[in-house]
């Protein structure tokens, strides 16, 4: 799991938006762009070419 401050600091690098955290699969959403950002091994994968897109 992700640490909460780490959490609160964490924006969409596309859109600068904030994130959601969903725990399955662990992965942060994109409040504004639906981005989808993977976390592996409790680290978040802020790649915007790695996102994947949900509406």
């Amino acid at each position: 799991m992700v640490a909460k401050d780490l959490l609160e600091m964490l924006v969409c690098p596309a859109c600068r938006q904030s994130l959601e955290y969903r725990q399955n699969p662990e992965s942060l959403k994109c409040t504004q762009c639906h981005r989808v950002y993977a976390v592996k091994d409790d680290i978040p994968i802020m790649l915007v070419d790695e996102a994947t897109v949900e509406p």
